[in-house]
């Protein structure tokens, strides 16, 4: 396949490149402020990894990336992948799914809303679109929550909230960013993946790495304080304390429908994910980075 990748140097974007390459098929990477419909002509998939980095502008930059990667979808006859997250569900209890009710609680929530609802828009036109869903990325890219602040302060986890959270490991995300692409021609106009990864409390991921690590590893708050200090000032700040909710909120991703689409999907087991980032380290600090 010839693969065009928006986002490239993205955590989900590097991620889903480098499986395309892996698997042998032929990868494009767009460089921002150029012609995407021109790009995406000859190519057979679209992998969406845009995304405004540290929450900036959302109202204005998603709809103008959705519309963007539509008009290049549509002209191209690509099949697309899209990222999705956990904000169009709000406080709902999961297992949350495809046949979850989207009821965002949150500003940025709607917005995803809106931005999925205009990708069925252009399923029903007849342009192919896969939204692959995950909780917060884990994994080696510099822009993960855990690279960024989860290996800060040895032996201790910051816990932002005492909530049970989804977490998305992106090697698995890029293998099924390719599984996707090629089972496309027996997917429906639009699906909706869940890929429900791990899902871990503070005191779930205290306790699994004191195990690994062999020392012991203690939860401590979050400064939720500076956050409304530096809200005026500072956007991500701002735009961190609308999503608290999430990280007191129990949520997780329902596997069913992975498992019904690749049943021999595997994906990588918790420990593997944590040694990769305890060399030097006893502890992982939890923030969102997305």
């Amino acid at each position: 396949m010839k693969v065009l990748v928006l986002g490239s140097n993205g955590n989900f974007g590097a991620a889903a490149a480098a499986a395309f390459a892996a698997a042998g098929h032929e990868v494009l990477r767009f460089t921002r402020g150029g012609d995407m419909t021109a790009a995406a002509m000859g190519c057979d998939v679209i992998v969406n990894g845009l995304n405004p980095p540290k929450y900036h502008d959302w109202a204005r930059t998603i709809p103008a990336i959705t519309a963007e990667v539509s008009a290049a979808a549509k002209a191209s006859g690509a099949f697309l992948i899209v990222p999705g997250n956990v904000y169009n569900y709000g406080v709902q209890p999961g297992p949350w799914g495809p046949g979850t009710l989207q009821a965002p609680c949150s500003r940025k929530g709607a917005i995803r809303v809106q931005m999925e609802r205009d990708y069925r828009a252009l399923a029903a036109l007849g342009v192919k679109v896969a939204i692959l869903r995950a909780g917060d990325f884990v994994g080696d890219g510099p822009g993960t929550i855990w690279r960024m602040v989860m290996l800060k302060t040895p032996g201790r986890v910051a816990a932002m909230g005492r909530g049970r959270r989804a977490y998305g490991y992106l090697p698995d995300l890029g293998r099924l960013c390719v599984r996707l692409a090629e089972a496309r021609d027996t997917l429906p106009g639009f699906t909706d993946l869940p890929f429900a990864g791990f899902t871990l409390s503070p005191d779930d991921l205290a306790a699994r790495l004191a195990a690994l690590g062999g020392q012991p590893v203690r939860v401590v708050g979050f400064a939720w304080w500076a956050m409304t200090l530096a809200a005026p000032f500072w956007e991500l700040a701002r735009e961190l304390r609308e999503m608290r909710y999430l990280f007191d909120h129990d949520h997780s991703l329902d596997p069913a429908p992975l498992q019904a689409l690749f049943p021999d999907f595997r994906a990588t087991p918790l420990d593997v994910v944590l040694r990769d980032h305890l060399p030097g380290h006893g502890a992982m600090v939890i923030q969102t980075g997305r």
